[in-house]
């Protein structure tokens, strides 16, 4: 028995599609309580976005606090977050916990993981990268490092 999921809810498509049919799920697995995970992700360009390290990151986090690029950017994860629990929500789980993470998403969700203690992680398969190649590369990393089961939802 799952008693405890992680899904990575962001505001793409392939998010909202991996929730949307894993609430079809839950009716059989039927978690006792779910988190909601977002990541927030600073808009650079992928390539940009990668290189960046942790004291990069961290420093890039300290000077946009505060600012209205950093607070339009927590109303969304607010925002997208409420949408989620919502639907979490109506189909029965309601012990939801939500989480805003700043960082490289595969590492977010794996840690955030590992603190939580969840049994499962859920999220979609697809991303918004620029070429084929690179399409999938958070739920690849997921899947790959997770020390616990992983549901990509297509």
């Amino acid at each position: 028995m799952t008693r405890k999921v992680l899904i990575a809810a962001n505001d793409t498509r392939g998010a909202k599609n991996a929730v949307e049919k894993f609430m079809g799920l839950a009716s059989w697995c039927r978690p006792e309580s779910v988190v909601l995970l977002y990541v927030e992700k600073y808009d650079a360009s992928f390539l940009m976005d990668e290189m960046l390290g942790d004291s990069e990151l961290s420093e890039l986090k300290a000077a946009l606090e505060g600012t209205e690029y950093q607070e339009a950017m927590d109303r969304r994860a607010r925002k997208t977050l409420e949408r989620y629990k919502k639907l979490c929500e109506d189909n029965g789980i309601t012990d939801v916990k939500t989480v805003v993470k700043v960082g490289h998403p595969a590492e977010e969700i794996i840690n955030t993981a590992r603190e939580e203690g969840v049994d499962m992680i859920v999220l979609g398969s697809r991303g918004k990268r620029f070429s084929p190649l690179m399409m999938g590369s958070v739920s690849r990393e997921v899947a790959n490092g997770a020390e616990v089961p992983v549901l990509l939802i297509k």
